[in-house]
């Protein structure tokens, strides 16, 4: 039960700790039941529960059910913890992550897509994992071209050095963000017109870009085609400009597109549709005349002229046009694409620089040398071990209150030379390796300390973490009664029986018009016995339906029935209801019933969780004190009245 005392703040508590109540001596803060009333104040349906008694009555029984939660150890289930350290994680990623970073990208992200850029490329073909020699190699052999390609025209050195093997020119065409890799779309966004890029690496190798022109999007087409394609070896066909001539010339008759598509034309893939293709934005089709067509319409359904590409000849009809969309209409989806591809690492960067800073760590590492002192070539035969000498307890690097040994980066090295695959010198392997595992464990610290660090985070957890626990909690304790309780349940319903009766009701038609005329002449008919199909082909017709039927067993709060209908049999009067005038024919009235246990179950079971909740939340009242604080409650009530 829950007793009004007066209850000091003690250790100079200030207002955001001040107790509302206690449940068994554990506080419940002034500070959280505002929270939980102001956020959910809208979702609360019943009126009466709005008054600050009635919500404070809901919370203290949801705090009852969670301190019997803990009672009964809940929160020690391994699925609990598995599920509650998931959700943790997850949500920690979108409280930790470098936002201003992750906004700037997203923002050039939408300037990117806005824009295409028409280029060329060469490329120095060498492997990610190329020796220091050979990657040198392939630099000066990139920086070589260049400078060539500025003497004599990019194009010309370009066609002359592709080989398809180890040097590659080819013409890109136009394309816009995220069509390539990141480093590749920022040298050809960065480049000006006209010019050639300063060489750049990527996963492929290294590369020149030459920028031959820039232009806004042009949006998105969704068109249909119909294409004739030259068959050489095909004596008896016609050629192919004529076939398209004389495609084109039916049209112009009138004879619908998608069946002459159907019939006529030679794209396997789109005919039978009627030659729909895929919605496609600039750059996507290796084209450029079937592109400059179809941006070229304007209306919706118009048709071009037959045109040559190098796959064919073709006529396009207009489905659909949709420019770029706005900045906050794309903003979500650019966030995820920018949080998948080659840019999620400068976010990661910046995450690792903001921790680094947060927690004061050096950029020297000192220890490393000792580390770099150990390895031998077993690393690279993946057979490395840790030496008998290790000086496993020395300090090597301390994150906020933990502190890390050189244990803890001795197994991390003994871990990783099972992914190490390319043998590189001791020194530049032990940096890269202790900074993934610096940044992994500066990111492990702060998810595991941001409860503490974040209040948002921390409310977000907490609400989580009990709404996981109140689930089991009543799963377990009520919901569950379906299986467990069957004789309860069936004692439940012949103890209230009376609740559970079909109310009495009518077998009936109602006719619904706008015009009372139209239901005049309807009466007349149904007392002449005519059926109902009979009587609605007779005052409806194709263009106009006059009257529309309702026939169903109603009880009295039907929506088709008047309020206060008197179940009578026989044909009603005609009334005005709900904008419009209805004629009720009785055909027979059936009694109230009481419904058996198998028709009532549904509502029975969920009764009697009600009800076993009631009683089961009443026991818990008893079997923990719950204290409020009136002064603490009053200023709760003062602070909700100025809202």
């Amino acid at each position: 039960m829950i007793f009004l005392v007066f209850i000091t703040n003690v250790n100079g508590q200030t207002s955001s700790k001040e107790v509302l109540f206690t449940v068994d001596n554990d506080p419940v803060y002034v500070s959280e039941f505002l929270r939980v009333y102001n956020k959910n104040l809208d979702l609360v349906q019943d009126e009466s529960q709005k008054e600050v008694e009635s919500y404070l009555t809901l919370f203290t029984n949801y705090k009852l059910k969670l301190k019997e939660a803990k009672a009964l150890n809940l929160q020690e289930n391994p699925n609990y913890i598995r599920e509650l350290d998931t959700y943790k994680k997850q949500l920690a990623k979108s409280f930790i992550s470098d936002n201003k970073v992750t906004d700037a990208l997203v923002k050039e992200a939408y300037e990117r897509v806005s824009n295409d850029v028409k280029a060329s490329h060469i490329l120095i073909k060498i492997p990610e994992s190329a020796s220091p020699t050979d990657t040198l190699a392939a630099y000066n052999s990139i920086i070589k071209l260049r400078d060539r390609a500025l003497k004599e025209g990019f194009e010309k050195v370009r066609k002359e050095v592709h080989n398809g093997q180890t040097i590659y020119g080819e013409d890109l065409g136009y394309f816009t963000g995220f069509r390539m890799v990141y480093s590749f779309e920022n040298a050809a966004f960065k480049t000006k017109v006209g010019e050639i890029s300063q060489p750049f690496r990527t996963q492929f190798g290294y590369h020149i870009v030459f920028v031959q022109d820039k232009r806004k999007s042009r949006g998105e087409r969704t068109v249909a085609h119909i294409m004739v394609i030259d068959k050489p070896g095909d004596s008896l066909a016609e050629k192919p400009e004529d076939r398209i001539q004389d495609i084109y010339k039916k049209l112009k008759q009138g004879e619908d597109f998608e069946a002459l598509a159907k019939q006529f034309s030679d794209d396997a893939n789109s005919a039978p549709n009627g030659g729909k293709l895929a919605p496609f934005s600039g750059g996507q089709i290796n084209a450029p005349e079937f592109e400059d067509t179809a941006f070229g319409l304007n209306e919706i359904g118009d048709v071009s002229e037959p045109f040559k590409t190098q796959y064919g000849w073709h006529i396009v009809k207009l489905y659909g046009k949709k420019p770029i969309a706005s900045f906050e209409e794309m903003q979500p989806e650019l966030e995820q694409k920018v949080k998948r591809d080659e840019r999620s690492k400068i976010i990661d960067e910046a995450l690792h620089t903001k921790l680094k800073e947060k927690y004061n760590i050096s950029t020297k590492q000192p220890a490393l040398d000792y580390f770099v002192s150990i390895l031998n070539d077993d690393f690279f035969k993946r057979s490395w071990t840790l030496p008998p000498s290790f000086e496993a307890k020395q300090p090597l690097v301390k994150i906020g209150d933990k502190q890390f040994v050189f244990k803890d980066f001795g197994d991390y090295l003994v871990t990783a030379q099972s992914n190490t695959s390319v043998k590189t010198d001791f020194k530049t392997l032990v940096a890269k390796n202790y900074n993934d595992f610096l940044n992994t464990n500066l990111i492990a610290y702060q998810e595991d300390n941001l409860e503490n660090e974040n209040e948002d985070y921390a409310n977000v957890v907490a609400e989580y973490r009990d709404g996981l626990l109140l689930f089991d909690l009543m799963e377990t304790t009520i919901w569950n009664t379906a299986k467990t309780d069957s004789l309860e349940i069936q004692d439940y319903y012949n103890s209230h029986k009376n609740k559970y009766i079909t109310p009495k009701r009518i077998d009936a038609v109602v006719a619904s018009s706008k015009e009372q005329k139209t239901l005049k002449k309807v009466a007349n008919l149904l007392k002449e016995g005519m059926e109902l199909q009979q009587i609605k082909a007779l005052i409806n017709s194709n263009d106009k339906i006059d009257v529309i039927f309702t026939v169903d067993a109603m009880d009295a709060n039907h929506q088709t029935l008047p309020k206060d209908f008197e179940f009578k049999k026989g044909i009603s009067k005609i009334y005005k209801h709900n904008n419009a005038f209805v004629l009720v024919q009785v055909k027979e009235i059936l009694p109230e019933t009481l419904k058996t246990f198998e028709e009532a179950k549904g509502l029975v079971i969920s009764d009697y969780q009600a009800y076993k909740e009631e009683k089961w939340l009443k026991e818990l009242a008893q079997k923990y004190t719950v204290v409020v604080n009136p002064e603490a409650l009053k200023s709760v009530k003062a602070q909700i009245k100025k809202q």
